[in-house]
């Protein structure tokens, strides 16, 4: 981890010193809005006119919206400190942050044509990526290129949504929603085996994670398999992969965990959190065989292992990113175990004893609190310079 020893002094508007601050701020605030308004709509029954549905635009912006703009967020931080190399900031992160932004509003400007809104949310990705590739190259970090095809793989599946939006083609639309799913999997997977035993090992005194070698050389190449078997029409095949995935990350979270991490809230929010992958692939190998709703395995990934590891990993980044203790209060405390009881809830939603809708409620009404705890601790955090002085 390198700190950029910047010549320029911070101002005491710091939102954009460097990629993680308006990305992580601006997805916190989506995922309050989305979900508030996504609880709205279930109850009006009013759809989303270019969306066609209130639930195509829930899982496209969940996923483009909200997962996207944490991803850019951790991976222009992190491409800095892994290449030294400047990434964005200044005016040029905030145009490529308004270029996020604005497509998340354009849909509901009056008057704006079917293509033009599907160009503005498609250009986002490629931008970002040209960000990401030009430090990568330039520092001959070659081993961090893999970034880079991932990237373009959400174009691809975004460009698969709006393709049949646009009536360009013909049923691409859901297979692009999973594939930008099954493609934030596959980047927790990288990035969850690289910075959660880092983080263990330095946040968590004497703890020492076991890394199983086999399960290290084969869960990437395997996950990124699945995907592609997804893409066919192989259930059979799906469901047994799906299962053997879920073995192979519940040992590798098993090697990551030991007692004393449950005394460390920054880590044992990513453990925990990293546990809804080996679910969520038993969830889905039973929804092959058709024993569960495959919907219930799709929320036990977006809602647990994508909801609660960019809670923990935006709480950890943005305090040692801006010269703060990695220690949390009360309130973060709260939000983490909000998200996980969100996270429980909607994944077990036809296993308790409450109404449908009245669980989803319960969960989308805990999930907002939980984000709503994270904004009261890190706006100002986000906003203000670091507390050593240092631009970033």
């Amino acid at each position: 981890m390198i700190q950029i020893q910047e010549k320029r002094s911070p101002h005491a508007f710091s939102l954009f010193n460097l990629g993680f601050r308006p990305f992580f701020l601006g997805g916190a605030i989506s995922a309050v809005i989305l979900i508030l308004f996504w609880l709205h709509l279930l109850k009006t029954g009013n759809p989303i006119n270019y969306y066609q549905s209130t639930s195509l635009w829930h899982s496209h912006e969940m996923i483009f919206g909200f997962t996207i703009a944490i991803i850019a967020g951790f991976l222009l931080t992190a491409v800095r400190n892994w290449t030294n190399v400047q990434t964005p900031f200044g005016w040029n992160l905030a145009l490529l942050f308004g270029l996020w932004l604005i497509g998340r509003l354009v849909i509901f400007l009056p008057g704006v044509p079917d293509w033009l809104i599907a160009t503005i949310d498609l250009s986002f990705i490629p931008a970002l990526a040209i960000c990401l590739a030009i430090p990568i190259i330039q520092s001959q970090n070659f081993r961090n290129l893999i970034f880079i095809p991932i990237l373009m793989a959400f174009f691809v599946a975004n460009l698969m949504v709006h393709a049949e939006l646009n009536q360009m083609t013909e049923n691409t639309l859901t297979k692009g929603i999973n594939l930008s799913l099954f493609l934030v999997i596959l980047l927790i997977t990288v990035i969850g085996g690289r910075v959660i035993p880092f983080f263990t090992e330095r946040g968590v005194e004497g703890a020492q994670c076991t890394k199983f070698s086999w399960i290290e050389k084969l869960i990437i190449p395997a996950t990124v398999a699945w995907l592609f078997l997804n893409l066919t029409d192989e259930k059979q095949f799906i469901a047994f992969s799906s299962l053997a995935l879920a073995l192979m990350h519940l040992c590798r979270s098993y090697g990551w965990f030991s007692r004393p991490v449950v005394s460390v809230p920054l880590v044992w929010i990513l453990q925990f959190s990293y546990l809804f992958i080996p679910l969520g692939f038993t969830l889905y190998g039973l929804a092959g065989f058709g024993y569960v709703s495959q919907s219930v395995a799709f929320h036990a990934f977006t809602v647990g292992a994508i909801g609660g590891m960019t809670l923990g990993m935006m709480a950890r980044v943005s305090l040692g990113h801006t010269g703060r203790a990695l220690v949390i209060n009360k309130i973060v405390f709260s939000a983490f175990g909000l998200i996980l009881s969100a996270a429980v809830i909607r994944s077990g939603v036809n296993l308790l004893p409450l109404d449908y809708m009245a669980t989803i409620y319960l969960s989308g009404g805990l999930w907002v609190l939980a984000w709503l705890l994270f904004l009261s601790r890190y706006t100002s955090i986000l906003i203000k310079p670091r507390k050593d002085g240092l631009f970033g």
